[in-house]
């Protein structure tokens, strides 16, 4: 029994169950904000808001490798009990996330000049997206600080810090964007101003967690050798590789979106209304993927093989239990769930065409969920990086391009859904592979 400690079920589900009810409260702020300028009178606003922040979602979802990289680095250092390199796991990426929001700040003119030639949006929408986009902005350094928070207190196998943070931001954004908005007065530059100020608040909980962690474990930013070059050259390795694999996943949603739009503005919309339901499985399964990069980097930290296969084994049957929950729930009230989310009697019927795709795709990317916490957690970037590539170009693309003629919009789901089999497969038989060699533990 004591073999099992630190890696019961338990263990998994104190750290799966907060992330996965902070992951929930994300889009109300979404909801709120789209309500908000749903109501100023003028399709602009609400198009504005929709085209700033799809700019930000690209930049910080391309950016948030800082939190990916900061967890395995933090949970193996919590593993080995080593306080330096829990120190410097913290200090090391927060110069970094800092570095890299300075230079977002001094290419701002250049991003939005860029995004809006590519989004093209009318010149109303355009100039209040410009109004957002330059507020938000200065949430830069909070934000990309927050993603660093996060991972080190998730890899200190502390989450409720996370819950905490992401609960702050997400509450303190809707009721700022209410009273900026209504009472102030301010449209459009409320609803960025709130979300400027969310991101610090969240940043001042985050920094209280830090501090009491700091205390516990008699921890001393002296320590840390912030700017210790070799610490910097793993952090970048580790980093790199993870952003590649974001650009990778990144492209294969707008891929989606890009070539639906081919099929008809009906198609578009189905196929983003049934991605809601992958978004919804993500929440669940990335709270178990988050427990499995806690566990697996402090089983790596102090080198317990045991241990490392309990994490995995049980969070790989949590994500199968949750994943085959989603199938039933999909194959029962998926129709039902469609008709909760649009009353359009023509996007229900297109939906409802492809709703079988959806239904598989739980079990079917289910291992690619799971063992992306695994390699986050044991800083196997580069692994991470060549299944996600080699799935997108060598799965992805080609079926895509192999059945588009015969099969439309269909060839999309088969392309989706394989990309995510074949994630879950390679990376279930490289763990394997590395855990028979001993190599996942160096």
């Amino acid at each position: 029994m004591s073999a099992d400690r630190g890696y019961e079920h338990r263990d998994i589900w104190r750290i799966a169950a907060p992330m996965i009810l902070s992951s929930m409260s994300t889009p109300l702020v979404g909801l709120v904000d789209t309500a908000l300028m749903g109501h100023m009178g003028r399709p602009a606003f609400l198009a504005a808001v929709a085209a700033g922040a799809m700019i930000f979602s690209v930049l910080f979802m391309s950016l948030n490798f800082l939190r990916m990289g900061t967890t395995g680095l933090a949970g193996q250092a919590f593993g080995s009990g080593q306080k330096r390199a829990m120190a410097s796991s913290l200090s090391q990426p927060m110069v970094f996330a800092l570095a890299l929001a300075v230079a977002l700040l001094v290419l701002q003119n250049t991003i939005i000049d860029a995004s809006l030639w590519l989004i093209t949006p009318s010149p109303e929408t355009a100039a209040r997206a410009e109004e957002y986009f330059y507020i938000r902005i200065w949430s830069a350094p909070m934000a990309l600080t927050n993603f660093v928070l996060i991972g080190w207190l998730i890899g200190m196998q502390n989450a409720r810090g996370p819950l905490a943070i992401i609960l702050t931001i997400n509450l303190v954004n809707v009721i700022l964007g209410v009273l900026l908005v209504i009472y102030a007065g301010l449209d459009i530059r409320g609803v960025a101003a709130a979300t400027v100020l969310a991101e610090l608040a969240g940043l001042m909980v985050g920094l209280r967690f830090v501090r009491a962690i700091f205390r516990a474990e008699t921890l001393d930013w002296s320590q840390s050798e912030a700017l210790e070059f070799s610490g910097f050259r793993r952090l970048l390795a580790i980093n790199g590789n993870l952003f590649i694999r974001s650009i990778a996943l990144m492209f294969t949603f707008a891929f989606i979106t890009a070539q639906g739009a081919r099929f008809g503005d009906l198609t578009l919309a189905a196929n983003a209304l049934l991605m809601n339901f992958q978004l919804f499985l993500s929440y669940a399964l990335d709270g178990i993927a988050h427990a499995a990069e806690a566990l697996t980097g402090k089983a790596a930290g102090s080198r317990n093989h045991h241990g490392l296969a309990l994490a995995v084994r049980r969070g790989l049957l949590w994500t199968l239990l949750l994943a085959a929950g989603f199938t039933i729930v999909y194959a029962l009230a998926g129709i039902p769930i469609i008709n909760m989310l649009t009353d359009l009697d023509d996007i229900r019927t297109t939906a409802y065409r492809y709703l079988p795709w959806v239904i598989c795709l739980p079990l079917l990317s289910a291992g690619a969920f799971l063992y992306d916490g695994v390699f986050v957690g044991t800083t196997r970037s580069r692994e991470m990086r060549i299944s996600m590539t080699a799935a997108t170009v060598l799965v992805f693309l080609p079926v895509w391009y192999v059945f588009t003629d015969q099969l439309e919009n269909h060839a999309l789901w088969l392309a989706f859904v394989s990309f995510m089999a074949v994630r879950s497969l390679v990376m279930h038989l490289w763990y394997r592979r590395l855990m028979r060699t001993g190599a996942l533990i160096g």
